[in-house]
């Protein structure tokens, strides 16, 4: 079931940019006026140029259309998490929609938790994907750039040195992950090693039992029998109201 990339990046430019995405979903999700709120500068940029790049770079990775439903399962998640779950599912959906994000995945993942990740091993994943595609100093900046978004979501810490820690996964943002691979056309098997799933950076006895708490709260269905999974969300589709493949 695997799908085309699609080709589509703002890391070339910015980060997953959580503080400026919190500004506008705090302000924006009860009359779901979006870009109303970012054409009234509610992340508090100094220019117009400045509100105008935000806003479409925002645009580019979280959409805000209610028409879709994977906007739909990231508005319904965020009114029902934390503030360090909700770092979390921005940063899955942004990678969703980020193809140097996806891209980055096994940077981070393969990376032990209290070992250093050096800016010039993610320079290296670029260019592997992307040879001879950015000048040095762009390519830094974009590695950069990437970097700041897994410490965003909670992967990486420290100012000088780039450590690698574990973020806190909750079953919710488990199950996000999981709607949003589902929604994508995954099944199964399929759906545990999507990239949404992989970013988590969760060993599969982990995985699972995360999994089984989600289904205990009704935000999905899992069956795990003779090493044949299924998962389905016939209960959350319904109440939030998606169209699923």
């Amino acid at each position: 079931m695997s799908k085309k990339k699609k080709n589509n990046t703002i890391h070339t430019a910015r980060t997953m940019m959580f503080l400026e995405l919190s500004k506008v979903m705090d302000f924006s999700t009860e009359f779901d006026n979006y870009q109303e709120s970012m054409r009234n500068n509610v992340f508090g940029k100094k220019s117009q140029d400045g509100i105008k790049k935000t806003s479409v770079f925002l645009s580019q990775l979280y959409g805000f259309d209610n028409s879709t439903s994977d906007f739909k399962a990231f508005k319904h998640f965020w009114l029902e998490c934390e503030r360090d779950e909700r770092a979390l599912i921005s940063f899955v959906f942004a990678l969703k929609n980020d193809y140097l994000l996806q891209e980055s995945i096994s940077v981070v993942s393969n990376c032990k938790a209290g070992d250093k990740l050096a800016i010039e091993a993610m320079m290296r994943n670029i260019e592997k994907f992307h040879p001879k595609r950015f000048t040095d100093n762009t390519l830094r900046s974009v590695a950069q750039n990437i970097t700041s978004s897994w410490k965003q979501a909670g992967f990486i810490i420290g100012k000088v040195k780039n450590i690698r820690t574990q973020a806190d996964i909750s079953y919710k943002v488990v199950a996000f992950a999981m709607l949003l691979s589902f929604l994508e056309g995954d099944r199964g098997d399929f759906i545990m090693h999507s990239n949404c799933v992989r970013a988590l950076c969760l060993n599969d006895s982990k995985l699972r039992e995360l999994t089984v708490e989600a289904s205990k709260r009704d935000y999905l269905q899992y069956q795990y029998a003779g090493n044949v999974t299924s998962i389905s969300f016939d209960k959350l589709i319904n109440k939030i109201g998606l169209d699923a493949i």
